[in-house]
């Protein structure tokens, strides 16, 4: 293992996407997404997802210089076309309009269109939350996870995230896929030769299967059965259609086989509790409280709590990464 400070991580990522051509805006809003990962100890999305950034470049599957354009939908809605460039772009264009509509109308919603998706959706809830704002966010990805019921990819893994501000302490937050596990996961149990538990997939003929490279080839399941499965459906349609943006399987018929990033569409709610509860908005954020610590009280952690420790970790200590993972992250720079 090695360590690297968080400037020196920061310097790796900016290296690694500048010498491959990307526009300065997408290097710092890409860069800051995966050291952020990086930093809380998230590292199936933190440097490592710069293999995949690139990948997608070579493929052609991501617009190296893209530049999102802005469209002032109603008055509570704000489009972002991220014009085939990463998310991250297209989400720091659009944030400045979502907050003002936010907190004009108590409640304001930002679609971004023809992005590239490849992170966490915590990293922009925190920013919303840091504003002051309860947020929701969703996204579909390529078509891995069957139905419940049923045995041929439909959803996408189907992520669904939430914030709630905190005064003086971390937000409340949430981020969690309607797949038993994230795509990733499969990944790296088929990198490290072990099984998967059951119920994370079956395989190609529909048999529930504990080997990652059959899931791979077959189909992963939702959590909760039936109940995962309807907000993997409601996540399809409220980030896919509602949206004018493609769904978990037209992403992946758009991928042509070049096992690329997902292209498609991300939507994300802001709710203002000071335009909904005006003079009375710190007494019922106070209740707010009472309730996390009537869980943290019976020694149940909130979501986020090990991220937020990792998180604190790291500014002293900074990260680590496994030599193998290192030379192939240095091997991405074009010299």
């Amino acid at each position: 293992m090695i360590r690297l400070t968080l400037e020196q991580a920061r310097e790796l990522a900016h290296d690694i996407l500048r010498s491959n051509g990307f526009s300065e805006p997408h290097v710092q809003a890409v860069a800051a997404t995966v050291l952020a990962c990086e930093r809380d100890g998230y590292s199936t999305h933190g440097l490592y997802r710069l293999v995949a950034c690139v990948h997608a470049l070579k493929a052609g599957k991501v617009v190296a210089d893209a530049v999102p354009e802005m469209i002032d939908q109603a008055p509570a809605i704000v489009r972002v076309d991220a014009r085939g460039g990463f998310s991250q772009l297209a989400f720091r264009a659009g944030v400045p309009a979502l907050l003002a509509k936010a907190r004009q109308a108590g409640i304001a919603a930002l679609a971004i269109n023809h992005c590239v998706h490849f992170s966490a959706l915590w990293v922009e809830i925190e920013e919303l939350t840091e504003a002051g704002l309860v947020a929701l966010a969703c996204t579909p990805a390529h078509a891995w996870v069957a139905p419940a019921g049923g045995s041929q990819p439909v959803f996408g893994t189907n992520p669904i995230a939430f914030g709630w501000p905190r005064a003086g302490q971390p937000p409340f937050v949430f981020d969690f896929a309607t797949s038993a596990a994230a795509r990733v996961d499969l990944e790296r149990h088929q990198r490290s030769g072990q099984p998967i538990p059951e119920g994370w997939g079956v395989d190609a003929q529909g048999r529930p299967s504990t080997d990652p490279a059959a899931v791979l080839q077959g189909a992963m399941l939702t959590f909760g059965g039936y109940k995962g499965s309807a907000l993997a459906a409601m996540v399809e349609l409220i980030a896919g259609p509602l949206i004018g943006d493609l769904t978990s399987a037209e992403s992946l018929a758009f991928d042509a086989g070049s096992q690329a990033t997902p292209y498609h569409g991300e939507l994300i709610i802001a709710l203002d509790p000071r335009r909904f509860l005006g003079s009375a908005c710190d007494q019922h954020l106070a209740r707010a409280e009472t309730l996390f610590a009537s869980i943290q009280d019976q020694g149940a952690r909130l979501p986020s709590q090990r991220r937020y420790q990792a998180r604190a970790g790291s500014a002293e200590r900074g990260v680590q990464l496994s030599q193998a993972q290192y030379d192939e992250l240095r091997a991405l720079i074009v010299a």
